[in-house]
């Protein structure tokens, strides 16, 4: 069988346009395929790492999102109350009281509007969000018109340069710092102080409440008591997990996506292979009836054609893995359709896609040589060898 599979390999390597050109298109429909799914699974990293597991968030019962989410001063009165949340070494509450609101900003590629999220903090903001660090200028003052910009937005949007000067809610605010959070979504966020952003807006009340467990293994109760308290009609979340749903409408719609656009696409690899492998038959059958009379059965004529379009793919399916994974080194946009704002993320390669993928383009390759295999091992001897 090893000679045979020799053999095989000799073909392929004969018919080098044939070979290539098949490969090219399993590869093409990996990539797509790969790449819709990193797509995804970069989208919800972002999202899910922009979160903390020791930190909840508090918002109104039935809230999707912290900019439709309204939490009274009363109410947060009363959350910050609670003798779980931690305090800080240099003993600051840690707890965070924030407003959100979305802003429209030019980009700098054209003069094309998106919605920011801009996120009134409080002094423990900084504290709370492990990730964000300023890389640039310094924080806003309290009371002041001054905004800190995310990295992500300050690459895309005009006008974000420490120095100048924005213009939103009949306000003019001053770009005081930079900062930086990594591959999460405050990256795509603008900072700014939290009273005079809910005056600017003339919203008296906070967008939701963020505060740290002294012990992590307290959230059950925590949570039981602040959503049982007929008082607050809040709801409490781990923050990490909150963030993770708002990315599952659209992970799940990405993944929709390119698994029906892979599907058509393989549709046409499959029958590019096919129609290769029948060439293949076609043009070997006195080798077959060599094989044939030398004391190969059927069923090793079926496998080594198997074989050959397993290879194929398999060749298709590694290098279209290798393309996509470069799209790694890339940062692109969307919208978050939980907050209708710019969020800037990563592709990102998992083990479990690139297991997928190489599955996927097997799969391609078995559906393909099937038929020209069966094909293949049903040619009467004596007929090939007359035909030689």
């Amino acid at each position: 069988m090893s000679l045979f599979f020799t053999y095989n390999m000799r073909n392929l390597l004969t018919r080098r346009l044939a070979t290539v050109i098949t490969a090219a298109g399993m590869a093409f429909v990996v990539f797509v395929f790969s790449s819709v799914q990193m797509m995804a699974e970069g989208l919800k990293k972002t999202l899910v790492d922009t979160g903390s597991f020791n930190n909840l968030i508090i918002l109104r019962k039935g809230s999707q999102a912290e900019v439709v989410s309204v939490v009274d001063r009363q109410k947060a009165l009363i959350i910050e109350t609670l003798p779980e949340i931690g305090i800080s070494p240099e003993g600051i509450l840690l707890s965070a009281k924030e407003h959100v609101v979305l802003i429209n900003l030019y980009k700098k590629d054209g003069d094309k509007p998106s919605n920011v999220v801009i996120r009134g903090i409080d002094r423990a903001s900084l504290l709370l969000r492990e990730r964000v660090r300023l890389i640039s200028g310094r924080m806003p003052l309290p009371g002041s018109t001054e905004i800190v910009v995310g990295s992500a937005i300050q690459k895309r949007f005009k006008g974000l340069s420490i120095g100048e000067k924005l213009r939103f809610g009949l306000r003019e605010w001053t770009v005081v710092g930079i900062m930086d959070a990594g591959n999460t979504g405050f990256s795509s966020e603008i900072w700014a102080d939290i009273d005079t952003l809910m005056q600017t807006f003339r919203r008296p009340f906070y967008s939701c409440i963020v505060f740290r467990l002294r012990n992590p293994q307290d959230f059950s109760s925590v949570k039981e008591k602040i959503e049982g308290d007929p008082r607050l009609g809040l709801m409490a979340k781990r923050e990490v997990e909150f963030y993770r749903e708002q990315s599952e409408v659209m992970a799940r719609f990405l993944k929709i996506l390119g698994n029906s656009l892979a599907i058509v696409f393989s549709i046409g690899a499959i029958i590019g292979a096919m129609i290769t492998m029948y060439a293949q038959v076609a043009n070997r059958i006195q080798d077959i009836g060599t094989l044939r009379a030398l004391g190969f059965q059927k069923r090793d004529i079926l496998m080594g054609f198997l074989i050959e379009s397993i290879i194929l793919s398999l060749v298709g399916g590694v290098v279209g893995l290798i393309f996509a994974s470069l799209l790694q080194f890339l940062e692109v946009s969307t919208l978050n359709w939980q907050t209708f704002s710019e969020l800037a993320f990563r592709f990102n390669l998992t083990l479990g896609i690139s297991l997928k993928a190489i599955a996927f383009s097997l799969f391609m390759g078995i559906l393909g040589g099937i038929l020209p295999a069966l094909r293949a091992s049903r040619i009467n001897i004596v007929e090939a060898l007359r035909m030689g």
